[in-house]
């Protein structure tokens, strides 16, 4: 059969051949008196159903929660607390120093005073200046980033390990020995005014900043921006930087955090040898009193910074949140995954996937070491701000009635376990995050109790908080926009006149219309030095 089929095949393609060459296909007559027997159809056979030869498949058992490194703790000789692990896969160490207090520590009249002092420290130490600071940790192949947050002032170093005791040594006459120059301070201090003035051309930072301003007032500790502002930076002189830097940078204040190839003995050595002379001052400052987010009645409903011809809008939705320590925020965080924690959560599927007004949406239960704040945020087209924060509200309402799906929450817990699984893999990762929970107050085994908490939490537990702490009804909404193109969209909104504040995080006069600036441009910000970053 299967020759047969082959011998007509290729007679096909000889008629064919001849066909193209322009050749008379010489074609057999047909002889009707002869009749062509057609071969028996044959009978389908009756199917069976097929066999599984592998059997049912197999119940995977529940997932176990990823556990973090073990975290060995001492202090040493000047009251230096470390926290210590050893990763001796790779010939690499980082070591991070937390120094308590933050911005939040700054004068209530002086705004930004931390992070000033901190960005000024790499700015000449020890026997080098400036320069031979950038150049030495340049040379060592190492890594130095200095910043401030609400909480916090951080300084991390990453080295190999070969090299470790000489790229410390650069690192401890930053952190004890800071020459506090008055030509570094004149650069230092011009640069961060122009990037104060910069930061009200970004409408995502304008809108930090007035979150935070609005939650807690303007003028307590969470309520101004780490980085300050122009007002206090223009009458902030070096005298102050230096006693406030005698006051904030002490070891009985401070917590470092060592991770890689090294040893207890050989971090001891080290930091006897290099900060054995930084001591702690026999004075101690008061406890500063943190007034935690405003009540509801004591904040505005609405909030509009008006943005000239932007075609952007930042739209926000604040409320308070809990403190890091708080043992119901592990929770809370399965349902901020869901609600606006990951790429596919409820408020970037809907705002940007279905509606596509944005490029991305997103909430979070803001980490700090006293209660913090909960927003909801996403730049959206102009035309489209009034439509897009209303199902902003919509989301958040939905979620305070009902919590999580079944399905949101199993995948809010596999979701945790890979992000910790990814935060600890690396050894400059396992450092940050553990100075993460040193800025928080947290113990060094706090991500493992977090971890478990999430993984039995269940769908009654985590739909009864919900209720508690997204509802939107006594939150703050706040727009950051051109007020001529967005303010008719907020009154279909039922939320009230909105109350005017500029991009300084301070209430402005209504009536009062703020010079026209370029919409939504990217600031260029100043090079930093070679092997030395800068954050916030």
């Amino acid at each position: 059969m299967r020759f047969a089929k082959t011998s007509a095949f290729l007679s096909l393609v000889a008629l064919t051949a001849l066909a193209a060459c322009g050749a008379e296909p010489q074609v057999q007559p047909v002889d009707p008196t002869k009749k062509e027997s057609t071969p028996p159809v044959a009978e389908p056979k009756p199917t069976t159903p097929a066999v599984d030869v592998l059997g049912p498949k197999p119940e995977l058992p529940a997932s176990r929660p990823f556990t973090p490194p073990a975290v060995e703790t001492f202090t040493t000789k000047n009251g230096l607390s470390v926290w210590l692990v050893e990763k001796h896969g790779l010939p690499l160490v980082s070591a991070v120093l937390v120094v308590r207090g933050g911005s939040s520590a700054d004068p209530a009249n002086l705004p930004g005073l931390m992070h000033i002092t901190t960005d000024m420290l790499d700015e000449g130490a020890g026997k080098r200046s400036a320069v031979e600071v950038s150049s030495g940790i340049n040379d060592l192949g190492a890594t130095l980033a200095l910043g401030t947050s609400a909480d916090a002032s951080v300084l991390s170093l990453t080295v190999l390990k070969n090299n470790f005791n000489a790229a410390f040594g650069i690192f401890s006459d930053v952190v004890a020995r800071p020459h506090f120059d008055a030509k570094e301070w004149k650069r230092v201090s011009e640069l961060w005014q122009n990037n104060l003035k910069k930061r009200s051309d970004e409408p995502m930072s304008v809108s930090r900043v007035i979150n935070a301003a609005v939650l807690f007032g303007p003028e307590t500790p969470y309520g101004h921006p780490a980085d300050g502002s122009l007002e206090a930076a223009a009458k902030l002189d070096l005298k102050a930087v230096k006693s406030f830097y005698k006051e904030s940078f002490r070891p009985d204040r401070a917590v470092l955090v060592v991770v890689g190839d090294i040893s207890r003995k050989e971090v001891t050595d080290i930091v006897d040898a290099q900060l054995g002379a930084w001591k702690a001052p026999p004075a101690k400052a008061a406890p500063k009193e943190f007034p935690g987010p405003r009540a509801a009645s004591a904040r505005p409903k609405l909030v509009l910074v008006d943005r000239p011809g932007a075609p952007q809008s930042v739209i926000a939705v604040v409320r308070d949140g809990v403190a890091a320590s708080d043992p119901v925020l592990p929770r809370l965080e399965l349902i901020n995954t869901a609600l606006g924690g990951s790429f596919t959560s409820r408020l970037n599927m809907n705002l940007r996937e279905e509606h596509h007004w944005a490029y991305g949406a997103g909430s979070t239960f803001q980490e700090s070491r006293n209660k913090g704040g909960f927003w909801a945020i996403a730049s959206v087209e102009t035309p489209a701000t009034g439509v897009a924060l209303k199902e902003m509200l919509s989301e958040l309402s939905k979620m305070a009635s009902s919590g999580p799906t079944a399905e949101e929450l199993d995948k809010a817990k596999a979701q945790d376990r890979a992000d910790l699984m990814q935060t600890y893999e690396t050894v400059s990762g396992t450092a940050r995050r553990l100075a993460t929970l040193a800025r928080l107050g947290l113990p060094p085994g706090h991500d493992s109790e977090a971890t478990r908490a999430r993984q039995s939490a269940t769908l009654a537990e985590v739909t009864a908080l919900a209720k508690s702490h997204v509802d939107p009804t006594s939150a703050t909404v706040i727009v950051v926009g051109p007020r001529e193109a967005v303010g008719p969209q907020l009154a279909t909104l039922g939320l009230g006149e909105p109350e005017s504040w500029d991009p300084e995080g301070k209430p402005a006069n209504a009536a009062a219309k703020p010079e026209a600036k370029p919409a939504d441009k990217p600031a260029a910000k100043p090079a930093d030095k070679p092997g030395v970053k800068k954050g916030k």
